[in-house]
């Protein structure tokens, strides 16, 4: 097994995946298949690690491909697999031919497998046509159905213009989850009096993003305005929305239901409320959130204390902008909006602040 695994896919992938597997045991199972007949005909709990190094983008149905692996492992049991991601796809592309002849295949490609799998109306006829086969998955979209699946991440890396992933069986898939595809979603968030709304935004990030939250959290923490850090889940015309503020228009609805306010505090969910102090916490749930926070409003008289005090974690700071806001709403709500929100006009556009 080892020197068939080396022949096929290079010593490279053979050492990334002997970290994780003895190669010897009984209880280590390795394929090579897209079809989930070959995990259904399998004993359950006989093995405790699960390879397959066929590519996920050739699987027909993968989560069900991945809930099948899960029911035939234990708890804590490992499953490696193996997935070429979209950016790994245009290198092969431009690797592969020359940049004219790559460019026309590439525009071509990103039609019939990107566009065309996202719309009603094709959909089924390209599912019908291709079967699924080469299709194309974010390496967002191909961890976070894994999470969604039952199975937490332990490592990915890129060898040979593939990228292989090791999990980790931590639960039974989710129930009755529904990914978000469409340009606009909603997401849970606490509103007023701790009541739960759906806050609206344009898609920035891949399908399955959701689900990957709290590992981004757990390796990468907070950037700079308190959102997960080197975020790969955002998609390229995410980070342009994002810069110009564009994914936060459909807030607007928001505002028209009488949920948020077009100035105040963001919404935000119920896991990052818990990391607030209990006196900024009880004064946010007095009020609505809104669409333009505080941060942006007082950037420069945070670049000015910074200078003077020195730096310190921005969550602080962000929390301390929330702070002096709701304290200067409470006593003023109708002068401190409108002077937060030409502040924040002044920032967006003439100091480049970004919602990313």
């Amino acid at each position: 097994m080892e020197k068939i695994i080396i022949k096929e896919f290079g010593e490279e992938v053979y050492n990334f995946l002997s970290k994780h597997v003895d190669w010897k045991s009984e209880k280590t199972l390795v394929l090579c298949t897209s079809t989930i007949f070959n995990i259904e005909n399998q004993p359950q709990g006989r093995y405790d690690s699960i390879l397959n190094l066929k590519k996920i983008n050739n699987i027909l149905r993968i989560n069900r491909f991945f809930i099948e692996i899960n029911t035939k492992l234990p708890e804590n049991g490992i499953f490696i697999g193996a997935v070429e991601t979209y950016p790994l796809r245009v290198k092969r592309f431009f690797i592969k031919y020359p940049k004219f002849i790559a460019i026309l295949l590439y525009m071509f490609w990103f039609l019939y497998k990107r566009i065309f799998p996202k719309l009603p109306l094709f959909k089924k006829m390209y599912f019908f046509f291709t079967r699924g086969v080469d299709r194309v998955v974010s390496k967002a979209e191909a961890l976070g159905r894994l999470v969604s699946c039952g199975f937490e991440i332990i490592e990915y890396k890129e060898c040979n213009n593939v990228m292989y992933f090791v999990v980790k069986k931590v639960k039974v898939p989710a129930e009755n989850y529904q990914p978000s595809y469409g340009p606009i979603f909603k997401m849970r968030r606490v509103g007023k009096g701790g009541k739960i709304i759906y806050v609206y935004k344009f898609r920035t990030m891949h399908p399955y993003a959701e689900f990957l939250q709290d590992y981004i959290l757990k390796v990468n923490g907070y950037s700079d305005i308190a959102k997960p850090a080197n975020d790969f889940r955002l998609t390229d015309w995410g980070k342009f929305f994002r810069k110009y503020w564009l994914d936060e228009l459909p807030q607007l609805f928001n505002v028209l239901k009488g949920e948020m306010r077009l100035v105040g505090v963001r919404p935000v969910s119920e896991r990052f409320l818990k990391e607030y102090p209990e006196d900024i916490r009880e004064m946010r749930l007095k009020h609505k959130p809104g669409c333009v926070p505080p941060y942006v409003a007082l950037y420069n008289n945070r670049k000015k204390k910074e200078e003077k005090d020195g730096d310190c974690p921005f969550l602080l700071k962000y929390i301390d902008d929330e702070r002096e806001y709701l304290r200067d709403f409470e006593k003023n709500p109708y002068t401190t909006d409108i002077k937060y929100f030409f502040k924040a006009f002044y920032n967006i556009f003439f100091k480049k602040i970004t919602s990313s």
